[in-house]
């Protein structure tokens, strides 16, 4: 639902803020008061193509400011989540759009930057306009297979088709890519059976290139290691008999000082213990010393001739792997997939004849769906006709005629068919049909979009659908009937009409004039004005009278508002 609309300096509105209701609001107001600049404002808003004519003399830019209110599930969410806009739950979404007098437009959602893109996304799912402000919607050709396929409810018909385009799509993918490669060259050929030997010997695997630069690294520095660790061995070995030699001899000439001075030694005693334990310590410490230094004497004890082994294995693979300009750990993914693109050339023909089967195949299957689709369309296009044809009579075109048309071109086959569909019209006996955006006048478009959409009743929940001048050139009985219909539209949502009719505003539910006055510097202001009771009565009846409101005008205004719709 549109809840407020606020406008700045477009053409001849300098400041403008109204807020809506929901139901069927009526737009009133004197020929040239401003109706189709507020509509043209609402238009700005949603996305449609900005004219620096628009921007009110004298201003820098124009600004138009939409903000509606979202229920659950609406189609604009999707549109929002698409492009990434983050709009909380329950909270209103606006649009704004400002225009600058050079032609150029920046557009906001949620004071967010976008693009008039995406703004016109959300405007197609947000409103929809019958009457010379038209162009979305049912006015709009692209539409029309969508409103159809929506009306005769063949969800699984266009599911299937949907499917069988995919299975079509995925089978010619395959064909395509088996004929692309079936027309390598030999030197193609020569070069993939080289590369596969190549790699067959040199038989890379992932996680060895690190592997032997770690190993690398430890040759490299091997010799000059084992040199400096066997340098430690000797110092631990000494001359005489070494370190251990020493320390087992002082432990000898300990256990001899004990035994002279025996178990009662005092201080002496405890201290000669002490002593013979730490030598203990050190003898155990110095034996695992020299077995450590045995183990890495071991380790570094290395293959001769490994180090250029390693290095002839490192700069092979590296020196591939440059040539084919993959990483070391990828060569043998590479092998796996050249030897696939050979075994795909050399084995094309029986291939190519399994593919165009499948191709064959499958195009059988998507004909059948999109002819059962077409069908069913053609179907529902007849039922379609028939009911907008019941409801322009009371609409005062009895002489019109309707149709659907239902156009199968194999150039259009896709996901969804192969059918073209656009609503036509003759407004006259004897004259042609022709496409409804093209043969009916502003007039005739509202009534042909509301003969539409009553036909159509129970589509597109969410819209807000806006009627400009539906009534134009009708008035009695066809206005009264113009009123019901919208009334029965606005029934479960929001329906704005722009109203000449005194009868059709009478069935509103909320009623807004637009008055344009002096501004007293010379100019005019247009402001919207919501009219209740005595307010409402009055405008009412000038719509009957004229500018001399008559008691029998006021009185015929109060029968009117008191008719049921």
């Amino acid at each position: 639902m549109l809840l407020s609309l606020s406008i700045r300096n477009v053409v001849l509105i300098d400041a403008l803020d109204a807020a809506f209701d929901g139901g069927l609001c009526a737009l009133t107001g004197e020929t040239g008061a401003g109706k189709s600049i507020l509509l043209g404002a609402l238009g700005l808003a949603a996305g449609e193509r900005a004219d620096r004519a628009q921007v009110r003399s004298g201003a820098d830019e124009a600004q138009a400011i939409a903000e509606f209110d979202l229920p659950t599930g609406h189609p604009a969410w999707q549109v929002i989540e698409e492009a990434g806009l983050t709009v909380e739950p329950g909270e209103p979404l606006i649009l704004r759009r400002r225009l600058g007098e050079d032609g150029r437009s920046r557009a906001h959602v949620n004071d967010q930057p976008a693009s008039i893109g995406l703004l016109r996304g959300l405007g197609d799912v947000l409103v929809e306009v019958h009457g010379q402000h038209d162009g979305r919607g049912l006015m709009d050709p692209r539409t029309h297979r969508t409103y159809l396929d929506s009306f005769a409810g063949h969800d699984s018909q266009l599911a299937n088709c949907r499917k069988a385009w995919r299975g079509l799509s995925d089978a010619q993918r395959k064909l395509d890519d088996l004929v692309a490669a079936n027309q390598a060259s030999d030197s193609e050929q020569d070069f993939l059976r080289h590369a596969i030997e190549e790699l067959d010997r040199l038989d890379p695997r992932p996680g060895e290139e690190a592997e032997l630069s770690e190993e690398r690294q430890f040759l490299q520095g091997a010799e000059r290691a084992l040199g400096d660790l066997q340098e430690a061995q000797q110092a631990l070995a000494g001359e005489g008999g070494g370190l251990e030699s020493r320390l087992n001899a002082a432990l000898r000439g300990l256990e001899r000082v004990r035994d002279h001075i025996g178990a009662s030694g005092g201080n002496a005693g405890a201290a000669l213990e002490r002593a013979s334990t730490a030598i203990d310590r050190a003898l155990i410490e110095f034996a695992e010393a020299e077995g450590a230094l045995a183990d890495a004497a071991q380790a570094f004890d290395v293959e001769p001739g490994r180090l250029n082994e390693v290095e002839e294995r490192l700069f092979a693979l590296r020196g591939v792997a440059r040539k084919h300009h993959v990483a070391p750990d990828d060569l043998a993914a590479l092998h796996g997939q050249l030897t696939g693109q050979l075994d795909g050339i050399e084995n094309a023909s029986d291939r190519i004849a399994e593919a165009e089967s499948a191709v064959k195949a499958a195009r059988a299957r998507y004909d059948d769906a999109a002819h059962a689709l077409s069908r069913s369309r053609e179907t529902a296009g007849k039922t379609l006709s028939a009911a907008v044809a019941n409801e322009l009579p009371p609409l005062k075109m009895d002489r019109a005629r309707f149709r659907v048309a239902v156009n199968s071109d194999d150039a259009k086959a896709g996901p969804d068919g192969r059918d073209h569909v656009v609503f036509e019209v003759a407004t006259n006996p004897g004259s042609p049909f022709g496409a409804l955006d093209k043969i009916a006048s502003g007039g005739e478009l509202s009534r042909f979009g509301l003969a539409l959409k009553v036909a159509l009743a129970g589509e597109d929940d969410g819209l807000v659908l806006v009627f400009d001048e539906v009534d134009q050139g009708v008035g009695g009985a066809v206005a009264d009937a113009v009123g019901r219909r919208l009334k029965r539209l606005a029934a479960s949502g929001q329906t704005l009409v722009v109203t000449h009719s005194p009868q059709v505003a009478a069935l509103a539910d909320h009623h807004w004039q637009i008055v344009k006055t002096d501004d007293g510097r010379g100019g005019v202001r247009t402001t919207l004005v919501k009219l209740d009771g005595e307010a409402r009565r009055e405008e009412i009846a000038r719509m009957l009278s004229g500018a001399d409101i008559t008691d029998a005008a006021r009185a015929q205004a109060d029968a009117l508002m008191a008719v049921e719709a």
